[in-house]
């Protein structure tokens, strides 16, 4: 990248040995971004992150995302229209909304267009890597299995 250039992205895909799944981040908090990719990445998944909904479309890797990881509030287009805008392209992938605000009404929203979790900053690692599991799970057509892990620590 050029000196003095900036993206809004870390867009920096980690592979861990073995991880063939794509965890794609998109909130427009960088710290937000780069904690979750990294506990992301700790549970051995592939992920990328990025500034925005916009930012996620342009990037290409849609078709290859496993699950998203979505906030539910950002500027220009938020995680409901990016939700919206993947349904409207047939592209099927899991969303995992993690947002610090949203209403009652917005949750709602969000699960009845398909959202497989609806989880608050902050969340518990063990909270979210079920969340992950869940969605991946259904990206590759498994049904996913019970078990219940302690919540501690997270993002």
């Amino acid at each position: 990248m050029p000196k003095g250039s900036r993206r809004t992205s870390e867009a920096v895909v980690a592979q861990k040995s073995g991880a063939t799944q794509l965890v794609a981040v998109v909130d427009d908090d960088a710290s937000v971004r780069r904690s979750t990719c990294r506990l992301v990445q700790s549970f051995g998944f592939a992920s990328q992150a990025f500034g925005s909904a916009e930012e996620f479309l342009d990037s290409g890797r849609a078709p290859e995302t496993a699950c998203l990881i979505l906030d539910m509030r950002m500027p220009g287009m938020d995680g409901l229209a990016l939700q919206r805008e993947l349904a409207a392209r047939a592209l099927r992938i899991p969303v995992i909304f993690l947002t610090a605000r949203a209403s009652e009404e917005e949750e709602a929203r969000a699960r009845h267009a398909g959202a497989l979790d609806f989880l608050r900053k902050p969340v518990g690692k063990h909270t979210l890597l079920r969340a992950i599991r869940t969605a991946i799970d259904e990206s590759i057509g498994v049904s996913p299995g019970g078990g219940r892990e302690d919540d501690d620590g997270g993002v």
